[in-house]
């Protein structure tokens, strides 16, 4: 292969799909060369190929079998899909790829809206202020989206906010909270059950069926937190409706 892909490895998904394993840890550079790998495949235009999903350092490829299959019996469609994408990467010349768009994502962190702030704040010693100044301060990138339809991973969070989840769980988070757990940041895109430590909240919509794009960021997009008062949340969130 002409990109670097050492460590790519394969693997059945069921009976429908195949799942690439790209080595090493699930940080920016491997979030980024899993997508160079779907967009490049994506351009392919594979027979049968239904959905291709980057993850974090996997990329799930959703085929449809009768596509694949072999007359002589020779071969599973999933042999012989590997070997049609082992094939096609045999001209993957590079993993690099463009930067996706930017978003700034409003967020209050008042108290109503934060309601693990001020704990997060006290175990990691730091002033309430200061961990809105810290968790606004970088460009995140959506690593992937999962759990649940629009749910964004964003990383990387600043070393200082790394926190585990919470021991348990709530039974209920509100739409648009915003939250952080072990080293990424994420948004609740509908109310959910959840076990991040919700640190504010966005009046934006993630996750639209009415729309023609239901999904308002994807795996690649980059965002950074904007913090807001709580008029103007409220604001944003009345014109939205």
């Amino acid at each position: 292969m002409n990109a670097d892909l050492a460590g790519l490895s394969f693997s059945p998904l069921g009976d429908r799909a195949l799942l690439l394993e790209l080595g090493g840890d699930a940080g920016a550079a491997t979030v980024k060369q899993i997508r160079a790998i779907a967009a490049f495949l994506s351009e392919q235009s594979l027979a049968g190929v239904l959905d291709l999903v980057p993850s974090l350092n996997t990329l799930g490829i959703h085929y449809d079998p009768e596509a694949w299959r072999d007359a002589n019996g020779k071969q599973s469609p999933y042999e012989q899909l590997l070997q049609k994408i082992q094939d096609a990467l045999t001209g993957l010349a590079s993993l690099e790829l463009a930067d996706g768009d930017l978003y700034e994502v409003p967020v209050c962190y008042d108290d109503e809206y934060g309601e693990d702030l001020v704990s997060l704040a006290r175990t990691k010693s730091l002033p309430v202020e200061q961990v809105i100044e810290i968790h606004c301060a970088p460009v995140y990138t959506v690593y992937m989206l999962g759990f649940a339809p629009g749910f964004v991973y964003l990383g990387q969070l600043d070393d200082r906010l790394v926190t585990p989840r919470r021991d348990t769980p709530r039974a209920s988070v509100p739409a648009g909270s915003v939250a952080v757990a072990n080293e990424y940041t994420g948004i609740y895109p509908a109310q959910l059950p959840g076990g991040w430590h919700i640190v504010g909240r966005t009046p934006l919509q993630l996750f639209d069926l009415s729309q023609d794009r239901p999904l308002l960021f994807g795996a690649g997009d980059r965002i950074r937190f904007v913090p807001i008062s709580a008029g103007r949340f409220r604001e944003l969130e009345g014109a939205r409706q």
